[in-house]
């Protein structure tokens, strides 16, 4: 059964369309994820849906009576409020009936003659579920494992994040809204909001870049790209597919279609001739050809960068000795030693409030209550990633703050134009010169990380870098750290982030044990289900199960000829491409090359982002041959 129907909508901010004749049906119990690059328009759509913003056209069609409710992309701020009065926020008309009972009840003990208005307004809360509205409220906030008359501000960020999802449910919404729940959320607490939402049994809507999120909740996906929504089955690594196809294609088409015109537009330049023939038929749809051209939104470029380097570390940054690290009176950590080398790549794993930030200032020297020694390297250059932004000035422009007033930037000795280093951050020269309070939450740590990454560093500490990011920046802040030489304390609850780049993880355990495993999130799993399997049980596990499945047997990979000659050819395609790549790049880099008119450089910028795509391409391909070759010689 479809609830919301929304057909043809058109909804722009400026002169770029976030929705662009968008048409999307919702069915019941559904659980659609939105995915998109930041700034693409995600929000605002949960927006419309919410009744907070009002759509340019088209139409927005809710069937039945559903009550919508919406969990924002931020937690509640920290004040004095108690949950309780928090939660019934959520319904501000039951509040604001409350509220007058209250004042009405008052006046009547001091003797006034309300009585009337009270019999009316009592009949107004039976009618409307005000009387149960506190009820509701503490029925929710247990489900939710919060104390009703805990304030907010003694709430940890995961904490808030489950008060501000008690004020969404306290209406018993039949449509829920999420943008980011995973947000500031440790991995215990996401897994338990999987299985949470899931036992509701209601539709959702959700925006999120957690890639393991999005694999366990969606039953669909929807894609919004350049204001087109675009319905995908819920499996994300077929939709990733899907997607490359969708955007193939499309430069296909593009490109076919810029043929016609470069030849239509060599056959108006013929001047005379043309214009003897009389051909207005033609004339007319050069005309039409050129608007269309005109009206093109292109693609967004892939995401690129480089970190700025500092001179070398020492091979040993950090030699840690039995230290113990308290906050105040509490125990953080008990007793831990470790080696940090130059080029480890370490994730502090645990809970929110374990002390993860505690023992990254420790190691800095900015914390100072701890017991054992630290030896630190004489010559660490740290670039320290904050996830609260608060370094963002929001009246000061994008390039203004990433180039502080100037037009060029020193990279690694190299001299680049503002423009053109945001450009490899997903910033348009338009984007650039806007306020960063105009940004999206994910442009926002796209752009801390761009201010980030020109400061020489030898050490790099990431506290919640993939917040808010899309999966495009994911991508590129994934091989920047895997290509980074020096060393990386990480914290992150990205399951698939962590996987993808870790080396070894702290994992903090109960009791202050800090517990060091070599890996990633799978590895981490391993250890605590080893960990409960060599607990004393009365069953013996050391028989394989009965119907155990047995190894399949390994199938042949050998390469046909055809292979193996696309093989032996990639790598001299793959320097050509490197070749080309460097010598495009060298002209964006060059200091005055956005001084230039629009026509002069999006020809460039194109054949860049092209000619970037095809390297890739064959990177992908070359290791997929070289796969094949290596498992049929085994």
């Amino acid at each position: 059964m479809t609830l919301i129907n929304i057909q043809q909508a058109q909804l722009a901010f400026g002169h770029i369309p976030l929705l662009d004749q968008a048409d999307l049906q919702i069915a019941a119990k559904e659980r659609l994820c939105i995915v998109g690059r930041n700034g693409t328009g995600k929000s605002t759509l949960l927006k419309v849906i919410n009744g907070d913003l009002q759509l340019d056209d088209g139409q927005l069609q809710f069937i039945g009576s559903p009550t919508v409710a919406y969990l924002p992309q931020d937690p509640p701020s920290h004040r004095q409020t108690q949950v309780i009065d928090y939660v019934l926020e959520g319904n501000p008309a039951w509040r604001e009936q409350l509220h007058q009972h209250q004042q009405l009840t008052d006046r009547l003990t001091a003797g006034e003659d309300v009585m009337n208005q009270l019999d009316r307004l009592q009949i107004e809360m039976e009618s409307s579920g005000a009387w149960q509205a506190e009820t509701n409220a503490r029925q929710v906030i247990q489900r939710l494992e919060l104390t009703p008359n805990t304030r907010l501000d003694e709430l940890s960020g995961g904490w808030l994040r489950r008060a501000a999802l008690a004020q969404a449910l306290v209406s018993k919404p039949s449509i829920l809204l999420l943008d980011e729940p995973t947000n500031h959320l440790d991995v215990d607490t996401i897994a338990w909001l999987e299985q949470f939402l899931k036992n509701l049994n209601i539709t959702l809507v959700f925006i999120s870049h957690d890639r393991a999120f999005i694999r366990n909740m969606a039953t669909r996906i929807i894609d919004l790209d350049r204001g087109i929504l675009t319905s995908h089955p819920g499996n994300y690594d077929q939709y990733v597919t899907n997607k490359a196809k969708l955007l193939e294609e499309e430069q296909r088409h593009n490109a076919a279609f810029d043929k016609k015109l470069a030849e239509e537009e060599t056959w108006i330049r013929q001047g005379i001739k043309a214009r003897r023939t009389r051909n207005e038929g033609r004339v007319r749809a050069l005309k039409d050809l050129r608007q269309q051209r005109q009206q093109r939104i292109g693609q967004q470029g892939r995401a690129r960068g480089s970190i700025a380097q500092s001179d070398a570390s020492s091979k040993v940054v950090f030699e840690l000795t039995d230290i113990t690290v308290a906050q105040e009176s509490q125990q953080l950590v008990r007793s831990f030693s470790s080696i940090v080398q130059k080029g480890d790549r370490i994730a502090l794993v645990g809970p929110n409030g374990c002390g993860k930030s505690t023992l990254i200032r420790t190691l800095l020297g900015t914390h100072e209550n701890y017991q054992g020694t630290i030896k630190r390297a004489q010559n660490i250059a740290e670039a320290y990633f904050d996830q609260h932004r608060a370094q963002l000035p929001p009246e000061m422009t994008v390039s203004d703050f990433v180039g502080d007033g100037k037009q060029n930037l020193d990279i690694n000795g190299k001299s680049r134009h503002v423009l053109g280093y945001l450009q490899d951050f997903l910033f348009s020269p338009a984007r650039a010169r806007s306020p960063i309070s105009a940004l999206s939450g994910g442009e926002k740590n796209r752009l801390l990380l761009a201010k980030l990454f020109l400061k020489p560093s030898n050490l790099l500490i990431l506290d919640e870098p993939t917040n808010d990011l899309d999966i495009e920046t994911l991508d590129l802040l994934e091989e920047l750290v895997a290509d980074y030489p020096g060393t990386i304390l990480l914290v992150s609850h990205d399951r698939e982030f962590v996987n993808r780049v870790a080396t070894s993880c702290w994992l903090f355990e109960s009791d202050s044990q800090l517990t060091e495993i070599y890996g990633g999130f799978k590895e981490i799993q391993q250890y605590l289900d080893n960990k409960v399997a060599t607990q004393p049980t009365n069953v013996d596990n050391t028989k394989p199960a009965k119907n155990a499945k047995q190894p399949a047997k390994k199938q042949s990979n050998k390469l046909s000829y055809k292979l193996k000659l696309e093989l032996e050819t990639l790598p001299d395609r793959i320097l050509e491409l490197e070749t080309e790549v460097e010598r495009l790049q060298g002209i964006v880099n060059d200091a005055d090359f956005f001084t230039r008119s629009h026509e002069q450089t999006e020809p460039v910028l194109n054949e860049l982002a092209e000619t970037e795509q095809a390297l890739s391409e064959s990177y992908e391909r070359w290791e997929e041959l070289e796969a094949l070759e290596n498992s049929s010689k085994e």
